[in-house]
């Protein structure tokens, strides 16, 4: 039953890409203008001129897509630069981000799920910094560190911190009081009670922020790599705008959207392997 369901998922999913291809296939063709005053060559022909929207056809984004993909790790010097080492610049930024903030939140999310105490004093700072824009700390980051590339890992630390920390939290408060009164009862100690009985409860709400962290950390990494520009996926798309190359720049959108997609699969996959189905 599940197999035929995403059977059917996938074929309706296919059908809504071949109908979303034609429509652009379709509003890309080129089309004939009146020949005018003007136009010496419509002139020279005798006949209208031919006329095509601008934005790329799918065929012209295949053709990008391919020569990408054939070498995607060329180095041609600091702007050309193969897809293949700006998605690395821009993975490693966000995995260094995104652990330092792991390093942080989870710990401290575990103090505060564990005491109300705390919670209600680290609460108003939570809540005035969790709102703020990440790209906000960019100038104060690059004005602090003077390096544009430790500036965006600060950037993706700063903006990951948040939902691990929240999670972690709820989830650790969250944890059923019976069982930790069974640990009591044992006279487990507290490191025990941590790893053997509060962590495996509280596992699947950590990696649903871990999950929700990754996710903002990538979208912001492109765009903080844009503003700083250097490597990156980030900078190659406002590289390519500025070569007014609007193939290049919609293949580095797709790009981004399909390992920001892979991405979420695998925390979404983490997240199965910890969840307990009762």
């Amino acid at each position: 039953m599940i197999k035929s369901e995403a059977l059917r998922a996938g074929i309706l999913s296919l059908m809504f890409l071949l109908v979303l291809l034609g429509i652009w296939h379709v509003a890309t063709l080129p089309k004939e203008q009146a020949a005018s005053a003007n136009d010496e060559y419509a002139k020279l022909m005798g006949k209208g001129a031919v006329k095509t929207t601008g934005f790329p056809t799918p065929a012209q984004l295949g053709e990008t897509a391919l020569k990408h993909i054939s070498d995607p790790f060329y180095d041609k010097g600091p702007n050309d630069k193969g897809i293949g080492i700006q998605l690395g610049f821009s993975l490693a930024r966000v995995g260094l981000g995104f652990a330092l903030a792991a390093l942080v939140a989870i710990p401290l999310g575990f103090v505060i799920g564990m005491s109300p105490l705390i919670y209600r004093a680290l609460d108003p700072f939570i809540q005035v910094l969790k709102p703020i824009s990440p790209l906000a700390w960019m100038p104060l980051a690059l004005y602090t560190i003077k390096d544009s590339s430790i500036s965006g890992i600060f950037v993706i630390f700063i903006c990951s911190v948040w939902p691990m920390l929240i999670n972690t939290a709820f989830g650790v408060a969250a944890v059923r009081r019976e069982w930790l009164n069974v640990a009591k009862t044992l006279e487990v100690n507290a490191v025990r009670k941590a790893f053997q009985v509060i962590l495996p409860a509280a596992a699947p709400t950590i990696m649903t922020g871990m999950r929700i962290s990754m996710g903002i950390a990538w979208l912001v990494i492109v765009a903080a790599e844009m503003l700083v520009g250097g490597t990156g996926i980030g900078y190659f798309v406002w590289n390519e705008w500025n070569n007014l190359s609007l193939t290049n720049v919609i293949f580095a959108i797709l790009t981004i959207g399909l390992v920001g997609m892979l991405l979420d699969l695998v925390f979404g996959r983490l997240q199965n392997l910890v969840t307990y189905v009762e």
